[in-house]
């Protein structure tokens, strides 16, 4: 009897404890801080429940204080949210796997509108829909592929990147390596395959370097399909 009373007043506890403890938690997910990202799984961990963004981002969850959270979805990193008993409402940011077919699989699963899929990443090839060799140089048709991008004679610039410490200037890379605007102007456009622009959480695999947008140029010696 003294067992069974034990028993139920720990049941009783511990079911107290719980409902205490439990929280709604509102939250948006989005790529590159203000575009929506939809069909997102949210799932709590003690719980295990999964909710799914809707079609601006926004969610609703139960979880307990101390929790977590984890966001997932197709073409993105997943990321995981500590809750605490000040959280109320997340605003997450997910960050795209690492080259333009993180963008791609995204947008396939309907995670980001095809409208959206410019502002997230920029992507020219060298073809006779966008043929290099009509500019006198590797900048003028990186300059001219997109109006967020500008050129001053000394470094190029993607419209809405900047960063609060040092240059403002977009990182260079040229088949994988970081280079300078010199070396860039001296690049032959003829040797240009493909340039992909990237900005916001798109650059984030290039940490605070791509603060400020990431231009990535291949060439068609440097090619993975060459």
């Amino acid at each position: 009897m003294k067992n069974f009373l034990k028993c139920t007043l720990l049941l009783v506890s511990f079911t107290t404890f719980l409902h205490a403890q439990e929280r709604t938690v509102t939250g948006m997910v989005t790529t590159f801080e203000d575009i929506a990202v939809i069909n997102a799984e949210v799932t709590v961990s003690s719980s295990k429940i999964s909710v799914f963004t809707d079609s601006i981002g926004q969610f609703k969850i139960s979880c307990l204080d101390k929790d977590k959270i984890k966001i997932r979805a197709k073409g993105f990193s997943s990321q995981k949210v500590k809750i605490d008993d000040k959280t109320e409402e997340l605003k997450i940011n997910l960050v795209f796997k690492p080259g333009k077919k993180g963008v791609d699989v995204a947008v396939g699963y309907g995670h980001i509108d095809e409208s959206d899929k410019s502002f997230a990443i920029t992507s020219i090839k060298n073809e006779s829909k966008y043929e290099f060799t009509k500019y006198s140089n590797v900048i003028d048709a990186i300059v001219n592929s997109s109006p967020a991008v500008t050129y001053n004679g000394s470094g190029i610039t993607i419209r809405g990147e900047s960063s609060l410490l040092g240059s403002s200037y977009a990182l260079i890379i040229l088949n994988g390596i970081s280079i300078n605007m010199g070396q860039l102007a001296a690049l032959s456009t003829s040797d240009v395959k493909s340039v992909d622009i990237l900005k916001g959480g798109a650059a984030a695999i290039y940490g605070s370097r791509g603060a400020n947008g990431v231009v990535i140029i291949t060439t068609k010696s440097g090619g993975k399909d060459e």
